[in-house]
């Protein structure tokens, strides 16, 4: 079976949501002995359609421009078996690169009329490949698909072997969400699998590779403050996330999730303990967080029975987790203290340094 990967993601690596689903559902076709071809449209040079039919008159089947698409893209999609069409979701549908490409695969059709389920369309000039749409959006609603699904169902209809829309994407590298993203990347390899073994995807395992990550009341606070972040350090998003910046905090509120998103259990092993804060200056308040069984509770408030205790200006602190200033020279300063158990202080940075 011979698969075409089209990747129409502008970003790469773990950047990039796209490449990461895509990558596991590749992984898995090959397991299962596809030959899969991915191809990165940022890579290539393919010009608009200029809907001047060329293609189905002077030279039927072959554009008019003397580009990629013409030259290598368009045989590779006329002659596979599987084409994937792997996007972000732009304004709620396909992004400017991968409209281009579907647009140049013109001349996969005649351009006479025929009526077919009572809607008139043009009769294949080739026989269409089956289609997987793969896309990925930031918020956490199945239904920020609407749009691209019911384009995606209209184009290509029954040609339309899977639709993968993967929610809540941004977290897709965060360590602290680590089992649930471990279970949903198997997930995806197995629909990989799954896609060249039957030609579609069983219900229970699409269920588990778009299972929900999180929602708007976990994620709105952290997105807001990341946004706020790269216009207040003048950064775009992905300077944000090549640089490996951190979400700077303005309150108690926020200061919690940005900890349990930084909690990287995997560092913490058999720990069991209490980690007090209380701030002063600018915000004045408590909170705690408490490690056990590799897994994370912060809260606002005094904890009981603290094993390590942090008394810092908040705005120091928010300086330390930012990497704006150094924990250890800041001790040593003596601009917060600490006191309880100090391995704790200097493991911080392990336990929360995602």
């Amino acid at each position: 079976m011979k698969v075409l990967a089209v990747n129409s993601s502008a970003r790469t690596g773990d950047v990039s949501k796209t490449e990461i689903m895509l990558n596991y559902l590749v992984q898995g076709m090959q397991e299962q002995g596809a030959d899969v071809e991915v191809i990165n449209l940022r890579k290539k040079k393919i010009r608009y359609c200029i809907g001047c039919f060329t293609c189905w008159t002077k030279t039927p089947g072959t554009c008019v421009h003397k580009d990629d698409m013409t030259h290598e893209l368009f045989p590779k999609y006329r002659d596979c078996d599987i084409c994937i069409l792997a996007t972000p979701l732009f304004h709620y549908t396909v992004n400017a690169q991968m409209k281009a490409f579907i647009e140049r695969t013109l001349p996969m059709v005649l351009p006479f009329f025929e009526l077919r389920d009572g809607v008139t369309r043009h009769p294949p000039r080739h026989e269409s490949p089956s289609i997987v749409i793969l896309s990925v959006a930031g918020f956490p609603e199945l239904s920020v698909f609407d749009q691209i699904r019911s384009y995606a169902n209209y184009l290509y209809k029954s040609k339309l072997i899977a639709e993968i829309y993967r929610t809540s994407s941004e977290l897709l590298s965060q360590p602290s969400a680590q089992k649930m993203l471990e279970d949903i990347f198997q997930a995806t390899a197995q629909g990989g699998r799954e896609l060249v073994k039957h030609q579609k995807i069983s219900v229970d395992t699409l269920a588990r590779m778009t299972a929900p990550i999180t929602d708007f009341e976990r994620m709105a606070p952290i997105g807001n403050l990341a946004w706020q972040t790269c216009i207040n350090e003048g950064v775009t998003m992905g300077e944000f996330q090549k640089r490996n910046m951190i979400p700077r905090p303005e309150s108690i509120e926020t200061f919690l999730p940005v900890m349990r998103m930084g909690f990287n259990p995997s560092k913490t092993g058999d720990v069991k303990a209490v980690i007090q804060f209380n701030f002063s200056g600018a915000v004045k308040g408590h909170c705690y967080l408490a490690i056990e069984h590799s897994s994370l509770k912060a809260e606002t408030g005094p904890a009981k029975k603290p094993d390590l205790t942090i008394d810092t200006p908040f705005e120091l602190w928010m300086d330390i987790l930012t990497g704006k200033a150094d924990g250890q020279q800041m001790f040593m300063e003596q601009k917060y203290t600490a006191s309880g158990n100090l391995e704790l202080l200097i493991k911080f940075r392990e336990f929360f340094g995602n």
